[in-house]
């Protein structure tokens, strides 16, 4: 990932979550295709670079250690962000939508049967970097 795209990403996702403490940093194992987001001092969640397709887009994956009945509160403290609530998908049972306020933000699935951690994912496309500075 070039130095410009981390900037984007970074503000995407402040954006997004509505908290500038995001941070968005090359992988040192593999900065040229991974960046870590880190909260303060945590790691929260990975992005990972997919070009195959000739299309540039990234892959945001967090996982959430909470059961589903904390899951929108845990999201909501972690991000200090009220306008983050959780909306069903229809008849999937096995996943929710994460939205900001009425924008979605990416899917929420379950990482096992009894639904005890989940994995939030993210499809972030280079033309949704398009409008962020630098």
């Amino acid at each position: 990932m070039h130095k410009a795209e981390i900037a984007k990403l970074q503000a995407f996702l402040r954006r997004s979550f509505g908290n500038d403490g995001l941070r968005v940093a090359p992988d040192p194992k593999d900065p040229g295709n991974a960046a870590n987001v880190t909260l303060g001092e945590r790691k929260i969640a990975t992005i990972t670079l997919d070009d195959e397709d000739g299309d540039r887009s990234f892959a945001f994956a967090m996982r959430i250690p909470v059961g589903r009945e904390t899951l929108q509160e845990y999201l909501r403290k972690l991000f200090e962000n009220e306008k983050l609530k959780l909306v069903a998908r229809g008849k999937k049972t096995d996943s929710v939508e994460l939205n900001s306020g009425e924008d979605f933000l990416g899917v929420i699935s379950a990482d096992d049967a009894k639904g005890s951690s989940f994995t939030l994912q993210i499809a972030i496309l280079d033309f949704d970097l398009d409008d962020d500075g630098e």
